[in-house]
């Protein structure tokens, strides 16, 4: 039921705003890619888009819960050519254009929330587990153009913390003429865990299973999950942005048969505006 909602919305959504935008001239983002943001107007020097989103998603990694959140959105960036460097959130970061096909991305994340904490499961499902804190995380990305206006791509992503590493591995394919960053793109992706990244969110140790009453859980490392991300940006007037995004994600064999993974599958959608300065 919840995923036809969200499929239903993305629908919706999408279909409010498939013509161009009002009195937005068209702008040369950095890629022309909605998943990637891009507040520069195609100039050199600052670009600052500041916004809020509201998002309905999974209450923790495999839980059956959703709830609300409304979170900050938007950056502040400085560009230069091919280059732009940001702050977005609780990253700093810098991404390159290469060749005219390789995008090249580096940032590092620090921990915008406390991590895992009992309190997440409103039915108690948590309890005895303890809290998980969040950590610093590396973000090594790269995607490469399949063709001259992005219209498909594949992308590659690595995140490295002292709780382990993630694999992302992608391809995707974009919606829509604007070279601007607005329009709307759609990602297929494989996600991969090593035993360290694996345990923090699924593994159950000793003290754990012993406070909790779960069984002991210890997980190896590989497949984690394939999931689709769905992602849409428009301007409605030369300031405002509005933006989107849906995901889901469905965790393999190993991942469910872990007591924490309440539910198959994990998944969000959210909306937001941003102004664009």
């Amino acid at each position: 039921m919840k995923k036809s909602v969200c499929l239903t919305l993305v629908v919706l959504v999408n279909g409010i705003f498939l013509q161009t935008a009002i009195g937005q001239e068209s702008q040369t983002a950095l890629v022309p890619l909605p998943s990637v943001d891009d507040f520069t107007r195609g100039e050199d020097g600052w670009g600052v888009g500041l916004g809020l989103g509201i998002e309905y998603e999974s209450a923790y990694e495999g839980s059956d819960e959703f709830e609300l959140e409304a979170n900050p959105a938007g950056a502040v960036q400085w560009r230069d050519g091919d280059n732009i460097y940001y702050w977005a959130g609780a990253a700093l970061g810098w991404r390159g254009l290469r060749s005219e096909a390789w995008l090249l991305d580096v940032a590092v994340a620090f921990p915008f929330e406390d991590g895992r904490e009992e309190s997440d499961s409103e039915d108690g499902r948590l309890d005895g587990l303890g809290d998980v804190d969040g950590s610093t995380e590396i973000v090594l990305q790269a995607r490469r153009a399949l063709d001259s206006d992005w219209r498909y791509w594949l992308d590659g992503r690595l995140i490295a913390s002292e709780d382990g590493s993630l694999g992302i591995f992608g391809a995707g394919r974009r919606f829509g003429d604007q070279t601007d960053g607005t329009g709307s793109d759609l990602s297929l992706v494989l996600v991969f865990h090593d035993s360290d990244y694996a345990n923090r969110d699924f593994g159950i140790n000793s003290e754990q299973a012993a406070n909790s009453g779960l069984d002991q859980t210890d997980l190896d490392g590989g497949f984690r999950s394939i999931g689709l991300n769905y992602t849409f940006r428009y301007y409605v007037s030369d300031k405002w942005q509005v933006f989107g995004e849906a995901l889901y994600e469905h965790f393999s064999s190993d991942v469910r048969d872990s007591p924490i993974a309440r539910s198959d599958y994990e998944a969000e959608v959210g909306v937001g505006a941003i102004y664009v300065f």
